[in-house]
């Protein structure tokens, strides 16, 4: 196949304008690069629509073996010069390898508690690489994904791919309103656990968190509004000790996680 050389190329330029959110959005397809993500994003059957490769830079058999792999199941491949390639990839010294995967496009209806049993909910998070490392953690701990209320940034942003280390490929992510969210808690009986520095019980002194359960980590300034913690079965508390008021969302997240995990009992 012939070597693309060219940046004005139109499947080029396709690929580089999904570094912006507006056309990840439209499009329903994001950037997958680097060795690792892209063999997680085959190996766990995501949909992926082509390939780009830089053959001077693609070294690895086990890379080699991942476009033979994604070949066989009909994604077709486009060789690159160095050059072009580096026109796509958002990190310095890239691999060698990046690919146009769709976005699986969750319903909140579709989550219920028979497959959805253990969910993690982020008010308006700001930071994709946070995202990412909850997904990470998610799938680390045995729960089921992750909703996103009230805007926030792009899952899809290739720092949060990158963060989640492949979890995005395995666990839902929905964009959801908190109205909406609400009345999914209510008709499916979830029990919602917030947290809060101003949270009547010690994390670590909670008895049991039962399931269905929702983890609802409030606005990374402002923390849960009252009308958050209405709908919280109960609102914990993580102590600090220190200076600083509050801990990195991610890190919170790991954090409360873990903790739920060794205390998880069933549905009341």
């Amino acid at each position: 196949m012939e070597i693309i050389s060219s940046r004005s190329n139109t499947k080029i330029k396709s690929a580089r304008a999904l570094r912006q959110r507006k056309e990840r959005e439209s499009s329903g397809s994001f950037l997958v690069e680097g060795i690792y993500h892209v063999g997680a994003a085959v190996e766990a059957g995501a949909e992926i629509e082509e390939i780009f490769i830089a053959p001077d830079l693609l070294k690895s058999q086990y890379a080699q073996a991942i476009v033979e792999d994604a070949a066989g199941r009909g994604v077709p491949n486009f060789p690159t010069t160095v050059e072009v390639f580096s026109s796509l990839a958002s990190k310095e010294n890239p691999q060698g390898i990046l690919a146009v995967v769709r976005q699986r496009r969750e319903n909140l209806n579709a989550l219920k508690p028979e497959k959805f049993s253990w969910g993690v909910a982020c008010v308006a998070p700001q930071d994709p690489g946070n995202v990412g490392t909850i997904l990470r953690t998610i799938d680390a701990v045995g729960a089921s994904g992750l909703l996103l209320l009230e805007g926030g940034v792009d899952p899809y942003h290739p720092t949060a791919i990158r963060a989640s280390m492949g979890a995005i490929f395995h666990h839902p992510v929905v964009r959801v309103s908190f109205k909406d969210f609400s009345q999914w808690v209510e008709v499916h009986n979830y029990h919602v656990y917030g947290t809060s520095a101003h949270g009547k019980v010690d994390y670590l002194e909670f008895e049991r968190y039962a399931l269905p359960t929702i983890l609802l980590l409030g606005d990374e300034r402002q923390g849960l509004t009252p009308e958050q913690v209405e709908i919280c079965r109960e609102v914990v508390s993580l102590p600090m000790n220190g200076q600083v008021s509050s801990l990195n969302l991610a890190v919170a997240a790991g954090v409360m996680l873990y903790a739920m995990r060794e205390k998880l009992g069933r549905e009341e």
